[in-house]
């Protein structure tokens, strides 16, 4: 926020931060209220009630996170999640060792559909986007002095991670790899409990995207006047006054009414992954770094940007276009291309760090 306003003047700088920032983070919020619902729909498919009443239920189990107060609960929250994360991980890889003689290694092979393949790459950019965190985890970590250890460790981790778990599972089910994988899973009651576990996960999971976002709102609106437009929806002693609970509930309220407007939500993750994925983790990094530093950089480290620049351009331009097109597409009731398996595996496993 510090360095856009640096750049961009106080008028501009600051908002435009907050409001990309506030997309991906409500999006991700999104995505695992669909995702609970999509799972439940899978588990039990003869049951009465459909994927928006799953999701709507989901919601009024995350009501509860209104009451959150700093990022200790959430992190308690978070640590679970990840409990969660390693049993179906552990599952899911240990289901498609046992079926390796049955493994599709014709299928696995370079190949790019024009209209999926952009698609694909802004939800895999969605999912990488950990900026939208860092101001909170930063501000709040124990240690900060580890701030940049843990950054690129789990950077490294995670690309590690899914890249191996998308490329076994796409070589166990192929092209009938599904969004949310462990629907692809053989009998009912095998796949319902795997599902309800992941469920639990994506539960887990929306506290930190929520939290950030309400607090990246506190503090672009919600503090003081004149300093922002709002007053402070806290007490002196840190809780929240009772408007300030039921003005996050209202978030919440609104990432389910998103949930359910939205058809094929996972076009609209890459068009959004397009758009502000590239600004926050290509373009605008790079262009900070040379507006800030252009004196001290070498040659080489100027071109660097310019090229890592370029390339956010063009995928997020061509991104932006495809996605948009197919979005059009969806809302008018169309067959839209199926987003590629191997990358859409990402979905399964969003949670950033």
């Amino acid at each position: 926020m510090d360095i856009a306003t640096a750049v961009w003047g106080p008028r501009w700088g600051g908002w435009l931060v907050t409001a990309a920032q506030l997309i991906e983070l409500l999006m991700t919020c999104i995505l695992y209220t669909v995702l609970c619902g999509d799972l439940m729909e899978g588990s039990f498919p003869d049951a009465a009630i459909g994927a928006n009443g799953w999701m709507t239920i989901a919601c009024i189990i995350l009501l509860s996170c209104a009451f959150l107060r700093n990022l200790q609960s959430v992190s308690f929250l978070s640590f679970w999640c990840t409990v969660a994360h390693f049993f179906i991980n552990a599952i899911i890889l240990g289901y498609c060792l046992l079926q390796i003689k049955n493994w599709h290694w014709s299928a696995a092979k370079f190949e790019i559909d024009i209209y999926s393949f952009p698609i694909a790459l802004g939800v895999v950019v969605f999912s990488y986007t950990s900026q939208i965190f860092l101001p909170t985890l930063e501000g709040s970590m124990a240690k900060p002095d580890r701030f940049n250890t843990m950054l690129n460790w789990s950077h490294i981790a995670a690309a590690i991670f899914k890249a191996l778990f998308a490329y076994v599972g796409f070589l166990t089910w192929g092209y009938e790899t599904q969004e949310e994988i462990t629907n692809n899973l053989p009998t009912q009651g095998f796949k319902a409990t795997v599902n309800i576990i992941l469920v639990i996960k994506a539960l887990l999971s929306y506290p930190l995207p929520f939290f950030a976002a309400a607090d990246t709102l506190e503090h672009a609106l919600f503090r003081n006047k004149p300093e922002t437009p709002f007053p402070s929806f806290r007490n002196p002693d840190g809780s929240h006054k009772p408007w300030g609970i039921v003005m996050k509930m209202g978030l919440v309220f609104s990432t389910l009414i998103m949930s359910i407007v939205i058809p094929h939500f996972t076009t609209l993750m890459g068009l959004i992954g397009n758009f502000t994925g590239t600004m926050l983790s290509f373009i605008w990094p790079c262009y900070f770094h040379m507006r800030l530093k252009w004196d001290t950089l070498e040659w080489w480290i100027i071109s660097l940007n310019v090229f890592i620049i370029c390339l956010g351009f063009i995928i997020g331009s061509v991104g932006i276009y495809y996605s948009t097109w197919e979005l059009i597409r969806a809302f008018q009731g169309e067959d839209v291309h199926k987003v590629l398996p191997i990358l859409a595996a990402n979905i399964t496993h969003l949670h950033k760090f």
